[in-house]
């Protein structure tokens, strides 16, 4: 279905989903290692997309611009998730809007088929960038109970609501760091 750029990046995103479910295995603890790789190669992998891929294809062309809007929004939800600890709401929340923006990139006219047409004569170059883009530097989790409150503010921009992810019994706490998984997950 897409070229170099698209397998190369929808590559990376079934990476990162075997590192999350490597990290979140054990059913009463998340890995905090793993977790952290999770964390920084997928904050590694939204700066390559907004910093490399959607530059390059608005430099080509500003159609890109309304779905580069949708995308760089649900970046904002994805990386507002990643701020506080991981949590069983957090990583509900964060599975699902990963599972939406994945298919909005991946799928046929998406964001990478689109980039792909628009930088056709660029392609090389770009994918050259993409590979050789750093690690970026990752923030330890914020604890503050105001961390929370600008989650909300974030998912629900992007057409989320994060209450909508919590289980009977399970709500948010900041720093909940252990897990006995609900049934649903």
């Amino acid at each position: 279905m897409g070229g170099p750029i698209h397998s190369l990046l929808a590559t990376e995103h079934r990476h990162l989903e075997q590192t999350l479910r490597e990290a979140t295995a054990d059913r009463e603890r998340i890995d905090p290692e793993k977790y952290a790789r999770f964390r920084a190669g997928l904050l590694r992998h939204i700066a390559t997309e907004e910093k490399i891929l959607i530059p390059a294809a608005k430099a080509a062309s500003e159609s890109i611009l309304p779905l580069a809007r949708k995308i760089r929004t649900q970046h904002g939800a994805i990386t507002a998730l990643l701020a506080p600890p991981p949590s069983p709401t957090i990583l509900r929340a964060l599975r699902k809007i990963l599972e939406d923006h994945d298919a909005l990139e991946e799928m046929r006219g998406g964001l990478y088929e689109r980039c792909e047409g628009l930088i056709r004569g660029r392609a090389d170059e770009v994918l050259d960038r993409l590979r050789a883009a750093p690690e970026v530097p990752v923030s330890p989790h914020a604890h503050a109970p105001e961390v929370i409150d600008s989650v909300r503010r974030i998912l629900a921009r992007a057409g989320y609501d994060l209450a909508s992810f919590e289980t009977a019994g399970w709500h948010l706490l900041p720093g909940e760091t252990t897990r006995p998984t609900p049934p649903d997950e």
